[in-house]
């Protein structure tokens, strides 16, 4: 009985899934196939409070229990979009609070390591053999701790926030430097997590 009452349920989210493809991410430029079919398979009402759920696939960010925020699927498609990522990948992911984002990945990359906002801006970096990072939400500034993780040539995929205007950049560790580059801006959830300490001020 319990199945059969689920069903119209299942049949709304399936067409919310398949609105949030054709008329979000297709029209936004987010259009490579393994992007859409991870969207496709993973159900964001399973990463939302109860409450939320209907409209999980609408195109903003949705507050979660606690603390954290799912990112609108437009942020998260651009940012999987933008990595590319491959079975060759061994990546650091820096959840947002949901989940979500590592879900799409896990079956695109080689191997996938999950760290908390709070414990990536506390600079607990790893050796640094990282190919792919990906900061699954804004920030003010990427501790050295954080992107000394990423392999020579480790790309990185993140949010920046800067007067308020949070963009979607892209960069690459190179000589020990990581470079980044704003690609367009758009709203996504501000990590609180690497906000700048502010100084005195007179």
């Amino acid at each position: 009985m319990t199945i059969v009452e689920d069903r119209p349920q299942q049949a709304m989210f399936a067409t919310a899934r398949k609105a949030m493809i054709d008329s979000q991410l297709r029209t936004s430029g987010v259009n490579a196939e393994f992007v859409l079919q991870r969207m496709n398979a993973v159900a964001r009402e399973d990463f939302v409070p109860e409450a939320a759920k209907s409209v999980a696939y609408m195109d903003r960010s949705i507050a979660l229990e606690g603390k954290g925020f799912l990112a609108a699927p437009t942020v998260q498609g651009m940012m999987l979009q933008e990595a590319v990522p491959t079975q060759d990948d061994t990546v650091l992911l820096v959840d947002g609070g949901s989940g979500y984002m590592a879900e799409l990945l896990r079956p695109l990359v080689g191997s996938l390591e999950v760290m908390s906002a709070e414990d990536a801006a506390a600079k607990k970096s790893r050796k640094g053999d990282v190919t792919l990072l990906i900061v699954d939400g804004a920030v003010e500034e990427l501790p050295e701790g954080l992107t000394r993780c990423l392999a020579d040539n480790g790309r990185i995929i993140t949010g920046l926030l800067s007067n308020g205007i949070t963009r979607l950049a892209a960069g690459r560790r190179v000589s020990g430097t990581v470079s980044l580059v704003p690609l367009m801006d758009i709203g996504m959830p501000v990590l609180p997590e690497f906000a700048v300490k502010k100084g005195w001020s007179f």
